[in-house]
């Protein structure tokens, strides 16, 4: 089969790889039909993580080829929506609604999915269905739900976004504004993102966004208390990773207040004295994707929502290379790849 290989940092490849099988009787064969370039996916291309001929990919929709002998959830020729996480969903912790941290966890980015076909541990635990074959048009949006999304939803989740609070995102790129979207859908009173890029503060708006800052840093949650009578947001949603992203946004929270960071942190140190005295609640790490999918299904095929609008640049899988250099030049805010 065809997949994206990095061999070293900046260096994307389309080549051949090994067509996967079946080895455990919980396993399914994927024919994938549509996977992206994820924001994640450019700390190893930039070189901030390893690569070393390693398979790209963790988003997924496509159709069942073929299952182990254990898998009961899902058939060959269904439509399914895989999380990034495999997770076994039986353990406690898959219980007790953080299959992330799944005792059996492994990543899809382990898999790469950014190919034609990929084998799918714990298909039960990972997979889900959609009600019948999606038409075309739907099957961005899907796709969006299998990272982006459902990470974006728990950073909400995690704020405890909902009726009568005002949110506050840091960070624009497609988990930021799929974490308005959720903001919206989980019935904020008042969304506040940030964005320094036009066509990004439009999508903002389209999702909910209620007001747009371009500050950064101290002056960004200088901002946000500016516009909430000095206190900060009730929910802050931290979707970007680095230091200037965290600390601003902890400095956005409003005393006993929840933070929701979902941003991969890269070199991040949490100033313990303003941890102590800012008095807030915080919760974040891998999203618990497979938790939200049947819900965030649901909610897209029934035309509820549209998460798939982050994608702004579709290239067939062999021209990987180019949606890499247009996400890392920030031409693109997120790359669907078609097979």
């Amino acid at each position: 089969m065809r997949g994206v290989v990095l061999h070293t940092p900046g260096d994307v490849r389309v080549e051949d790889r090994e067509d996967p099988a079946i080895i455990e009787a919980t396993d399914a064969v994927i024919r994938i039909t549509s996977t992206c370039i994820c924001g994640s996916d450019l700390w190893p291309y930039r070189g901030i993580e390893p690569a070393d001929r390693t398979p790209m990919g963790h988003e997924f929709v496509g159709v069942v080829e073929e299952v182990g002998s254990e898998v009961i959830t899902v058939a060959p020729g269904d439509f399914v929506v895989g999380s990034f996480v495999i997770s076994d969903g039986t353990c406690q912790i898959c219980r007790s609604g953080y299959p992330s941290s799944c005792v059996n966890r492994s990543f899809t980015g382990e898999i790469g999915t950014q190919a034609e076909y990929a084998r799918i541990p714990y298909a039960d635990g990972t997979l889900v269905a959609t009600p019948d074959q999606p038409d075309a048009d739907l099957v961005p949006h899907l796709l969006a739900a299998s990272d982006v999304l459902g990470t974006g939803w728990f950073g909400a989740v995690a704020a405890q976004a909902g009726p009568g609070k005002t949110v506050a995102v840091v960070g624009d790129g497609a988990v930021g504004l799929l974490a308005v979207l959720a903001a919206r859908q989980l019935g904020a009173e008042r969304i506040i993102a940030f964005s320094r890029h036009p066509e990004r503060q439009a999508l903002a708006r389209d999702f909910g966004a209620t007001d747009i800052l371009t500050e950064r840093g101290d002056a960004g949650a200088a901002a946000v208390k500016e516009l909430t009578s000095g206190l900060g947001a009730h929910s802050v949603i931290e979707a970007v990773g680095t230091q200037e992203s965290i600390t601003q946004a902890i400095g956005s929270t409003r005393p006993g207040g929840h933070l929701g960071f979902v941003g991969v942190s890269h070199n991040v140190t949490l100033p313990g004295i303003d941890l102590f005295f800012a008095q807030i609640n915080m919760l974040g790490g891998p999203a618990p994707v497979r938790r939200f999918l049947p819900d965030l299904i649901h909610r897209i095929w029934t035309g509820t929502i549209h998460p798939g609008k982050v994608f702004d640049l579709t290239l067939p899988l062999d021209n990987a290379a180019d949606g890499y250099r247009a996400m890392d030049q920030r031409r693109a805010t997120k790359v669907l790849l078609t097979l």
